[in-house]
């Protein structure tokens, strides 16, 4: 009888009205700065109006919203100049609301429809994605879907940025994914209100954008042998084998992917990489380098070309600079910029500067005359004085120069502005000097680190667990926060072949980033937000995104007894898992014993096989762990 009279309470509300809804409904990511709940829903009637400006920056916004509102649920979805009977209305605000800025929003669902307020087309935009979240996941669905309740819980929101650069960098250069692919790669990151993509254009394994006037960058300099397994390790390819592996981007597929991104509030931050990491560049130009041979030279396909044993910069096997001291790099730098600069609208270009070798510049004549010229005392002033003729050149074109941290090294350019990767203490430095400054640091913003164990993912030297990622604050206490002007993560690609690949090492750490750099400090709760990125889970399985369950998986500590014996512990990331486990060699599920505190393993034991449940359901992938590995670590012989 209750259960009647409530239901009938909330019909007296609206014909659209329901009853409370459950606070699980509202999993926003990143969660907003302000959310009031009340009570009922808003459900979605067969013929949907929506109400919009006429502005061309609206075009994307509309387009947007009728895909989500008809595809999936086969409703009737048309657009008004003004109507006070609209569904859902997307307004401009005529005074400016200084509290949300030009990227913030005012979200109103009621029983009888649905209001965005913003102050310029990107809040609307961003409002937009947090109503889409607010409806049952199927929304995200690419066909009809049957048998929904097309309904979003009755809500206020408010919400705006914590940072104007929100960042995701795309390294296209390793392996090339085509205009569609990083058509794709947008559209994933706007969910999530990301609003700066930065294409690793150029690198040692190919040059990716076309520059008229220098046809070998894209003839030569794209290409190279296809090669898989372990990228480092690869054999060098010999001349039977075709080097028919890569692409490029022409100016018209940068224009248009420039227009894609803009439609969708993001800026494109395009990369040279230069001086180091220009072996396609030396191979299509060779008299670029200091170093006789060059015209010998391949592009990378995944060989060694470089020592690592003595730390970085590394030792050089192949010279892969360009030469600070030939007026010829600079004459090359500045015709490919002039291009650049035209094509991205963007204030920035990165530069690069990056893990550059200086053993070849150490042996070159030029380099010695160069030093002697100009009073330069070591290596690190020879990158110097390349950095701050770039600047120069950078600016010369209207723009603004960006490189990583290391461009600090030696000194740095007047106006340059530091991506800070190694750690946070170069753009504490760079801060400090009053640049400006995106904080990208590997320890937590670095995606092509495996996700959990190495015995399930793809194997790489470094390890960033979801909740490491959800860590991350780019404003250090030590620094005025006017200079973070934001973060990024950064996907390269060496060891990502395909595009659902980049997808899987992207999500859901992607939203750990998202949540950081949109989100009010305060208001980050890893508890909450594991929470809310399971019911993402769901919306990407919706919309047939990869990502990784690693989350999920088990974590092994392992050590000795005083006796010596192996001793393994067993942790997860998030709460409310349980562990089972076998050194049978079957396979566990949870009527296997459950782990409960530190196993040591059966005298003859070869494998430790463990998954984890949430309640009666699998969630983790099954982990089989060889007791051998297990011996390596605790002895630290593992080469884990």
């Amino acid at each position: 009888m209750k259960k009647t009279l409530v239901l009938l309470s909330c019909c007296f509300l609206s014909a659209v009205s329901f009853c409370q809804a459950d606070t699980s409904e509202i999993a926003v990511v990143p969660i907003p700065v302000s959310v009031s709940k009340s009570t009922g829903h808003f459900s979605l009637p067969q013929k949907v109006v929506i109400e919009a400006g006429t502005q061309p920056e609206m075009k994307q916004v509309v387009a947007f919203l009728k895909d989500r509102m008809a595809t999936p649920t086969g409703r009737q979805v048309s657009t008004a100049g003004n109507a006070s009977t609209a569904t859902i209305r997307l307004v401009l605000n005529k005074t400016t609301d200084n509290v949300i800025g030009k990227e913030g929003y005012h979200l109103s669902v009621t029983p009888k429809g649905i209001v965005i307020k913003a102050n310029a087309p990107a809040g609307l935009y961003y409002g937009v994605q947090t109503l889409v979240q607010l409806f049952p996941k199927e929304i995200e669905s690419a066909t009809a879907v049957a048998n929904v309740n097309w309904q979003a819980p009755c809500v206020e929101i408010t919400d705006y940025p914590r940072f104007g650069w929100r960042g995701l960098m795309f390294d296209v250069s390793r392996h090339f994914f085509t205009k569609k692919e990083v058509e794709k790669y947008i559209d994933d990151m706007v969910r999530y209100k990301l609003n700066v993509l930065h294409l690793h254009l150029t690198d040692d394994e190919g040059w990716r954008i076309e520059i008229k006037g220098l046809p070998n960058l894209t003839k030569v300099g794209a290409w190279n042998v296809k090669k898989v397994g372990y990228f480092g390790s690869f054999t060098p390819p010999d001349s039977t084998e075709p080097r028919d592996y890569g692409g490029f981007y022409t100016q018209d597929d940068i224009k248009e992917l420039v227009q894609y991104a803009k439609e969708r509030f993001v800026n494109i931050l395009p990369e040279i990489d230069v001086p180091g990491h220009s072996l396609a560049a030396v191979v299509s130009y060779p008299d670029l380098s200091c170093t006789q041979g060059a015209d010998k030279y391949h592009v990378r396909s995944g060989e060694s070309i470089m020592d690592w044993s003595h730390g970085a910069p590394p030792i050089a096997l192949v010279d892969n600079t360009l030469c600070p001291a030939n007026e010829k790099v600079y004459v090359f730098l500045d015709k490919v910029l002039t291009q650049v600069a035209q094509l991205f609208p963007f204030q920035y270009i990165h530069m690069g500067g990056d893990e550059c070798p200086k053993n070849f510049w150490e042996k070159s004549d030029a380099v010695k005359a160069l030093m002697q010229k100009e009073g330069l005392k070591n290596m690190e002033e020879v990158q110097s004085y390349f950095e701050k003729r770039l600047e120069k050149i950078v600016e010369s074109k209207g723009k603004k120069f960006m490189g990583w941290d290391e461009i600090l090294e030696g000194g740095l350019a007047p106006d340059a502005a530091v991506m800070s990767w190694r750690g946070m203490q170069g753009g504490v430095a760079a801060a400090k000097m009053h640049h400006d400054v995106v904080m990208s640091p590997t320890t937590f913003a670095y995606l092509d680190y495996m996700q959990a164990d190495a015995i399930v993912e793809p194997h790489i030297y470094a390890t960033l667990l979801l909740s490491k990622a959800y860590q991350f604050e780019p404003v250090p206490d030590s620094v005025d926060a006017k200079y973070i002007i934001g973060g990024q993560a950064n996907l390269w690609t060496e060891q990502v072949y395909n595009m659902r690949q980049a997808e899987y090492m992207t999500w859901p750490r992607g939203m750990a980033l998202a949540e950081t750099v949109w989100s009010p400090k305060a208001k980050k709760n890893w508890n909450g937000f594991v929470g809310r990125v399971e019911k993402q889970l769901g919306r990407l399985d919706e919309a047939e995104i990869k990502y990784a369950p690693s989350m999920y998986d088990p974590i092994f500590t392992v050590s000795r007894t005083a006796d010596k014996q192996l001793k393994i512990e067993l942790t997860t990331q998030i709460p409310g898992l349980d562990i089972y486990y076998s050194f049978d060699n079957s396979y566990p599920d949870r009527f296997y014993p459950k782990y409960t505190g530190p196993l040591v393993p059966p005298k003859d034991a070869v494998m430790l096989r463990v998954i984890t449940y949430k309640g009666k359901k699998p969630v983790g992938r099954m982990n089989s762990m060889p007791i051998e590995e297990l011996n390596k670590r605790a002895d630290g012989k593992s080469q884990e």
